[in-house]
């Protein structure tokens, strides 16, 4: 007779077990946190959203900012539209802000390069180059203004230039690029550091497999810097295009606006009908611009989530 050998019993596999891990508690947060947190809430509701809440329900009065006023509906809104100062103000702050983009993070980057290169004074040049992000944008300017409607005059006649000759700030053609230019003066600094930081993170070993494999430094840059960096340059483009969207104090230093309304930024336009007696409508316009960067921001936000989650 043959013996029948019992199977072992079967083992249980932890997978199969009922998980017991009990899902973790939020840590408790203690008061004194709400204690610090509350003043700050309490200001800025006090300071910004409540004004803001107050602006948009004017947009849809006939407010002179005073006196009496009665509902419109959406008139303002729809008024905005047709209006030819509030069209030319959009379509030049949104030219303005990506022709400054282009120029800014093209020199930052450049720059950038340069500076995280194997040279003895990099140090010392990376000081002098953020010194224009600690100045005042109003006296950079007024600083501006003077050299463009002087000096640059004076240089032009030396030279025979009959476009050099007279200051450009008078020039409706021509103005745009001066504020181009200061702007850009400005914000090089912080897309600077921005692409520094994301220079040095790139780790030296690529480099170095890239020389041995002999890639010269051009295709380097092409194909290595600049992918490696991508990251960087969206995050600069994308705040960069949304600050320039609020240009204002270097407008108003250099043309105020001018020649005409040739310069005029949306925000310049804004706070102009505030003083004009157009508060609701201007108002009306506070509004849209406000949807519009809100919308800008949003996009940023899940374009870098993306990104991020890659």
């Amino acid at each position: 007779m043959t013996k029948t050998t019992a199977a072992p019993p079967a083992r249980t596999s932890h997978a199969a077990r009922p998980s017991t891990a009990r899902p973790r508690k939020r840590p408790e947060v203690e008061g004194i946190y709400y204690a610090f947190l509350l003043p700050s809430l309490i200001i800025f509701t006090l300071a910004i959203t409540l004004p803001a809440l107050i602006g948009i329900f004017f947009s849809f009065t006939n407010s002179i900012g005073f006196g009496e006023w009665e509902f419109v509906g959406l008139i303002n809104y729809i008024a905005m539209f047709s209006d030819p100062a509030i069209v030319q103000s959009y379509m030049f702050t949104f030219g303005f802000a990506t022709c400054t983009v282009i120029v800014v993070n093209a020199i930052a980057f450049l720059l950038a390069v340069g500076l995280t290169a194997k040279i003895k004074v990099k140090t010392g040049l990376r000081t002098i180059f953020v010194i224009p992000m600690v100045v005042s944008g109003i006296i950079i300017a007024y600083v501006f203004n003077f050299l463009f409607s002087n000096s640059l005059p004076t240089f032009g006649q030396a030279v025979g230039s009959e476009t050099l000759s007279s200051s450009i700030l008078a020039n409706p053609d021509l103005a745009w690029i001066a504020i181009v230019i200061v702007t850009a003066w400005q914000a090089v600094p912080g897309t600077l550091l921005i692409y520094i930081a994301g220079l040095l993170a790139i780790p030296g070993d690529v480099y170095e497999a890239a020389d041995l494999d002999g890639a010269g430094k051009w295709q380097q840059l092409l194909r290595i810097t600049v992918p490696l960096v991508a990251g960087y340059i969206f995050i600069n483009v994308i705040l960069g295009f949304k600050n320039f969207l609020n240009a204002y104090d270097v407008i108003v230093g250099l043309t105020d606006g001018g020649p005409g309304t040739a310069t005029r930024s949306i925000p310049m336009t804004i706070v102009t009908g505030f003083t004009g007696g157009d508060y609701a409508y201007q108002m009306a316009n506070a509004t849209m611009f406000f949807i519009i960067v809100v919308v800008i921001s949003l996009i940023q936000l899940r374009l870098t989530r993306g990104r991020n989650a890659r």
